[in-house]
């Protein structure tokens, strides 16, 4: 048996049964499920005795953990004083699973899946991203002259941009060429079917179900690449694999719970942190295959564009920010502790919901005190 080193974290509260395929896609690629631990995080209101019946069935090792259970295992790792850098009945409640990860060294790798997504039969979906995360070797590199990489820059360019592009980074320039590639510390996947877009942009598309009139497909991307140093891109935890290592700077940021409203922008944000603390370090975040199949449930688009206009304005301005801070951190926790710290103590008045930023900060500088209790 191997040894159990991956942590897989899915926020759930509807499709939990889609995990069934992952774990058959696992078996008919022979990768070793021995290594893999489930957590879902769940809430109260869903049936988690049926949730542990499913991974029991499926013989995978895993726990479920609703907002009862979060919160008694706070009271065992005596961090109870932290337990709201974690926000209730948000898709950032991801977070815990990095606590958890945390708090148990002998995971070295986390992935995160969102239970609207299925695996791709063609694609070894765990074992590609473990390939990814080894891989050492050419790669094309992808930079533009508004410092964004489109991630649909291959068949979209210009045309459809993911959720978290900024607005005043689009029309790029797109170059690309070939750089060598040794040290990844994440691995995003991409997605078939609904574009994983913003409400403005859903609603230009012609949708009023929070979904798209367009679709991609496995052809929309045709290769792997790497955005270039000092370039930004949205990374969506959908369909990510990353190093124990990053955890201290990967933070899930408070969205929903909040006197702002702000929501939608966890994984956005968290991925402008991580993308600037790689550059810092000489890292790279490696993106492409494996895909998996997006499957977005209908919703009023107008509910998600009032969940993401509060923030809006603030995600045409956080990466610059984050670009001038950090670039003397000697690690993770010090990049994260600096961009806090700015966050907190900044004015950022000029701002719709500038104080939002402060708000921000000041978890992040609780996030990584959350840290050194569990170690």
């Amino acid at each position: 048996m191997a040894i159990q080193d991956t942590c897989v974290i899915v926020p759930t509260i509807r499709e939990y049964e889609n995990m069934r395929m992952y774990f058959e896609n696992a078996r008919t690629h022979d990768f070793d499920l021995s290594r893999v631990h489930v957590l879902l995080v769940t809430e109260d209101f869903c049936d988690t005795e049926e949730m542990k019946a499913m991974l029991d069935d499926e013989g995978v090792s895993g726990e479920v953990f609703d907002g009862t259970r979060r919160e008694e295992w706070y009271d065992a790792h005596e961090i109870s004083d932290y337990a709201d850098v974690v926000p209730a009945a948000s898709h950032a409640e991801t977070s815990f699973g990095l606590l958890y990860m945390w708090a148990n060294p002998q995971f070295e790798y986390g992935f995160f899946i969102d239970d609207d997504t299925l695996p791709i039969d063609e694609f070894d979906f765990f074992g590609r991203h473990f390939d990814n995360l080894h891989f050492n070797g050419e790669i094309e590199r992808v930079q533009s002259d508004s410092s964004w990489v489109n991630v649909l820059y291959q068949n979209y360019d210009g045309e459809l941009y993911p959720r978290g592009y900024p607005y005043a980074a689009m029309n790029e320039t797109v170059e690309t060429d070939t750089t060598v590639v040794n040290d990844v510390i994440a691995s995003q996947g991409l997605w078939t079917n609904v574009p994983d877009l913003d409400a403005v942009r859903i609603l230009m598309d012609g949708d009023l179900q929070g979904q798209a009139q367009t679709r991609t497909s496995v052809e929309d991307f045709e290769r792997d690449f790497v955005a270039g140093s000092g370039q930004y891109l949205t990374v969506c935890s959908m369909n990510l694999a990353f190093e124990r290592e990053v955890i201290p700077a990967f933070y899930q940021l408070p969205m929903d719970d909040n006197k702002w409203a702000v929501g939608r922008f966890d994984d956005i944000w968290s991925g402008v942190f991580l993308k600037r603390a790689a550059d810092i370090f000489g890292k790279q975040i490696y993106n492409g295959a494996p895909l998996c199949e997006h499957n977005k449930a209908p919703r009023s688009t107008f509910d998600d564009l009032n969940n993401e206009v509060p923030g809006l304005e603030l995600n045409e301005h956080l990466w610059e920010i984050v670009d001038s801070v950090g670039e003397d951190a000697d690690d993770y926790a010090e990049f994260f502790a600096t961009a806090g710290e700015t966050l907190a103590d900044g004015d950022w008045s000029e701002y719709n919901n500038g104080e939002f930023f402060n708000h921000v900060g000041e978890y992040m500088i609780d996030w990584l005190n959350c840290l050194d209790e569990l170690n």
